[in-house]
Protein backbone atom coordinates (compact mmCIF):
# COMPACT_ATOMS: atom_id res chain seq x y z
CA UNK A 1 0.00 0.00 0.00
CA UNK A 2 1.42 3.40 -0.98
CA UNK A 3 1.66 6.24 1.48
CA UNK A 4 -0.96 8.92 0.92
CA UNK A 5 1.54 11.78 1.07
CA UNK A 6 5.24 11.69 1.89
CA UNK A 7 6.65 14.68 3.73
CA UNK A 8 10.18 15.54 2.57
CA UNK A 9 12.41 16.77 5.38
CA UNK A 10 15.80 15.90 3.87
CA UNK A 11 17.64 18.33 1.60
CA UNK A 12 19.28 15.45 -0.26
CA UNK A 13 15.92 13.96 -1.24
CA UNK A 14 14.68 17.36 -2.38
CA UNK A 15 17.79 17.89 -4.50
CA UNK A 16 17.34 14.45 -6.07
CA UNK A 17 13.85 15.40 -7.21
CA UNK A 18 14.82 18.90 -8.35
CA UNK A 19 15.51 17.75 -11.90
CA UNK A 20 13.04 18.28 -14.78
CA UNK A 21 13.28 14.72 -16.14
CA UNK A 22 12.92 13.15 -12.70
CA UNK A 23 9.89 15.28 -11.94
CA UNK A 24 8.26 14.16 -15.19
CA UNK A 25 9.15 10.53 -14.50
CA UNK A 26 7.67 10.71 -11.01
CA UNK A 27 4.51 12.42 -12.25
CA UNK A 28 3.91 9.84 -14.98
CA UNK A 29 4.38 6.94 -12.56
CA UNK A 30 2.02 8.46 -10.00
CA UNK A 31 -0.64 9.12 -12.64
CA UNK A 32 -0.26 6.03 -14.85
CA UNK A 33 0.93 3.38 -12.41
CA UNK A 34 4.02 1.20 -12.76
CA UNK A 35 6.13 1.96 -15.86
CA UNK A 36 9.39 0.65 -17.30
CA UNK A 37 12.36 2.73 -18.40
CA UNK A 38 11.47 1.88 -21.99
CA UNK A 39 7.87 3.06 -21.58
CA UNK A 40 9.02 6.26 -19.89
CA UNK A 41 11.50 6.86 -22.70
CA UNK A 42 8.65 6.76 -25.22
CA UNK A 43 6.51 9.11 -23.11
CA UNK A 44 9.28 11.65 -22.48
CA UNK A 45 11.23 11.33 -25.74
CA UNK A 46 14.27 10.23 -23.72
CA UNK A 47 16.48 7.17 -24.11
CA UNK A 48 15.61 4.15 -21.94
CA UNK A 49 19.16 4.27 -20.56
CA UNK A 50 18.69 7.86 -19.39
CA UNK A 51 15.31 7.06 -17.82
CA UNK A 52 16.80 4.00 -16.12
CA UNK A 53 19.54 6.13 -14.57
CA UNK A 54 17.04 8.70 -13.29
CA UNK A 55 14.83 5.93 -11.91
CA UNK A 56 17.74 4.57 -9.89
CA UNK A 57 18.40 8.05 -8.50
CA UNK A 58 14.75 8.38 -7.51
CA UNK A 59 14.86 4.93 -5.92
CA UNK A 60 17.95 5.85 -3.87
CA UNK A 61 15.85 8.48 -2.12
CA UNK A 62 12.71 6.37 -1.79
CA UNK A 63 10.50 8.02 -4.41
CA UNK A 64 10.04 4.87 -6.50
CA UNK A 65 10.59 1.14 -6.03
CA UNK A 66 10.64 -1.91 -8.32
CA UNK A 67 7.25 -3.43 -9.07
CA UNK A 68 6.71 -7.09 -9.86
CA UNK A 69 7.80 -8.51 -13.21
CA UNK A 70 10.52 -7.80 -15.74
CA UNK A 71 14.25 -7.24 -15.50
CA UNK A 72 16.65 -4.47 -16.47
CA UNK A 73 15.00 -1.75 -18.52
CA UNK A 74 11.86 -3.89 -18.78
CA UNK A 75 11.43 -3.84 -15.00
CA UNK A 76 8.42 -1.73 -13.99
CA UNK A 77 8.79 0.90 -11.29
CA UNK A 78 6.05 2.19 -9.01
CA UNK A 79 5.71 5.26 -6.80
CA UNK A 80 5.99 4.81 -3.04
CA UNK A 81 3.47 7.59 -2.30
CA UNK A 82 0.56 9.34 -3.97
CA UNK A 83 1.90 12.80 -3.30
CA UNK A 84 4.70 14.83 -1.78
CA UNK A 85 4.88 17.78 0.58
CA UNK A 86 7.76 19.84 1.93
CA UNK A 87 8.48 23.02 3.83
CA UNK A 88 7.95 23.75 7.50
CA UNK A 89 9.17 25.85 10.39
CA UNK A 90 11.17 22.90 11.72
CA UNK A 91 13.35 22.60 8.57
CA UNK A 92 17.02 23.54 8.83
CA UNK A 93 18.40 26.30 6.58
CA UNK A 94 19.66 23.94 3.87
CA UNK A 95 16.38 22.04 3.67
CA UNK A 96 14.48 25.33 3.60
CA UNK A 97 16.57 26.68 0.71
CA UNK A 98 16.27 23.44 -1.24
CA UNK A 99 12.53 23.27 -0.61
CA UNK A 100 12.11 26.86 -1.80
CA UNK A 101 13.96 26.02 -5.02
CA UNK A 102 11.69 22.99 -5.50
CA UNK A 103 8.59 25.12 -4.98
CA UNK A 104 9.75 27.63 -7.58
CA UNK A 105 10.46 24.84 -10.05
CA UNK A 106 7.01 23.36 -9.44
CA UNK A 107 5.30 26.74 -9.95
CA UNK A 108 7.24 27.27 -13.20
CA UNK A 109 6.10 23.85 -14.48
CA UNK A 110 2.49 24.57 -13.57
CA UNK A 111 2.65 28.01 -15.18
CA UNK A 112 3.68 26.35 -18.43
CA UNK A 113 0.79 23.92 -18.01
CA UNK A 114 -1.60 26.82 -17.40
CA UNK A 115 -0.40 28.64 -20.53
CA UNK A 116 -1.05 25.50 -22.59
CA UNK A 117 -4.49 25.02 -21.03
CA UNK A 118 -5.54 28.62 -21.67
CA UNK A 119 -4.73 28.18 -25.36
CA UNK A 120 -6.55 24.84 -25.64
CA UNK A 121 -9.64 26.02 -23.75
CA UNK A 122 -10.35 28.54 -26.51
CA UNK A 123 -11.22 25.71 -28.90
CA UNK A 124 -12.42 23.08 -26.42
CA UNK A 125 -15.97 22.16 -25.46
CA UNK A 126 -17.46 25.31 -23.84
CA UNK A 127 -18.46 23.29 -20.77
CA UNK A 128 -14.77 22.89 -19.88
CA UNK A 129 -14.02 26.53 -20.61
CA UNK A 130 -16.81 27.48 -18.21
CA UNK A 131 -15.69 25.00 -15.53
CA UNK A 132 -12.03 26.06 -15.56
CA UNK A 133 -11.05 28.98 -13.38
CA UNK A 134 -8.13 31.12 -12.25
CA UNK A 135 -8.83 33.10 -9.10
CA UNK A 136 -6.82 35.60 -7.05
CA UNK A 137 -7.70 37.41 -3.84
CA UNK A 138 -6.03 39.52 -1.15
CA UNK A 139 -7.54 38.96 2.29
CA UNK A 140 -6.90 40.13 5.84
CA UNK A 141 -6.46 36.91 7.86
CA UNK A 142 -5.01 35.71 11.14
CA UNK A 143 -2.42 32.92 11.12
CA UNK A 144 -5.10 30.49 12.34
CA UNK A 145 -7.47 31.50 9.54
CA UNK A 146 -4.70 31.15 6.97
CA UNK A 147 -3.87 27.67 8.28
CA UNK A 148 -7.56 26.70 8.11
CA UNK A 149 -7.79 27.81 4.48
CA UNK A 150 -4.70 25.80 3.58
CA UNK A 151 -6.08 22.69 5.31
CA UNK A 152 -9.34 23.08 3.36
CA UNK A 153 -7.45 23.43 0.08
CA UNK A 154 -5.40 20.33 0.91
CA UNK A 155 -8.58 18.34 1.60
CA UNK A 156 -10.12 19.43 -1.71
CA UNK A 157 -6.95 18.58 -3.62
CA UNK A 158 -6.67 15.07 -2.17
CA UNK A 159 -10.29 13.91 -2.02
CA UNK A 160 -10.14 12.20 -5.45
CA UNK A 161 -6.72 10.54 -5.21
CA UNK A 162 -8.23 7.03 -5.33
CA UNK A 163 -9.12 7.68 -8.96
CA UNK A 164 -5.40 7.58 -9.86
CA UNK A 165 -5.10 3.96 -8.75
CA UNK A 166 -8.54 2.71 -9.80
CA UNK A 167 -9.81 3.98 -13.18
CA UNK A 168 -13.23 2.44 -12.46
CA UNK A 169 -13.76 5.20 -9.88
CA UNK A 170 -13.42 7.93 -12.50
CA UNK A 171 -16.84 9.33 -13.47
CA UNK A 172 -17.77 9.24 -17.16
CA UNK A 173 -16.47 12.34 -18.90
CA UNK A 174 -13.84 13.09 -16.25
CA UNK A 175 -10.46 14.50 -17.24
CA UNK A 176 -7.13 14.90 -15.52
CA UNK A 177 -7.16 18.48 -14.19
CA UNK A 178 -4.43 20.60 -12.62
CA UNK A 179 -5.10 22.19 -9.23
CA UNK A 180 -2.51 24.62 -7.88
CA UNK A 181 -3.12 26.89 -4.92
CA UNK A 182 -1.16 28.87 -2.38
CA UNK A 183 -2.23 31.01 0.53
CA UNK A 184 0.61 33.06 1.99
CA UNK A 185 1.12 36.43 3.71
CA UNK A 186 2.01 39.30 1.39
CA UNK A 187 5.18 41.27 2.04
CA UNK A 188 5.25 43.45 -1.08
CA UNK A 189 2.05 45.52 -0.69
CA UNK A 190 1.77 46.34 3.01
CA UNK A 191 4.74 45.34 5.15
CA UNK A 192 3.59 43.67 8.41
CA UNK A 193 4.47 45.42 11.67
CA UNK A 194 4.73 44.06 15.24
CA UNK A 195 1.33 45.64 15.96
CA UNK A 196 -0.27 43.39 13.33
CA UNK A 197 0.47 40.32 15.48
CA UNK A 198 -0.71 41.89 18.72
CA UNK A 199 -4.23 41.05 19.99
CA UNK A 200 -6.76 43.82 19.49
CA UNK A 201 -9.18 44.89 22.20
CA UNK A 202 -12.87 44.63 21.44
Amino acid sequence: MRQETRRLTDAGALRALAHPVRQEIYEHIVLRGALTATELGDLLDETPANCSWHLRKLAEHGFVEPAEGGKGRQRPWQATSRGLSWGGAEDDDETRRTGTAMTRMMVDRERTRLDHALERLRTDDPVWDEAANVNQSLLWLTADELAEINETLKEIATRSLDRHDDPSLRPPGSRLCAFLAWAVPTYDVIEPTPDDDAPHAD
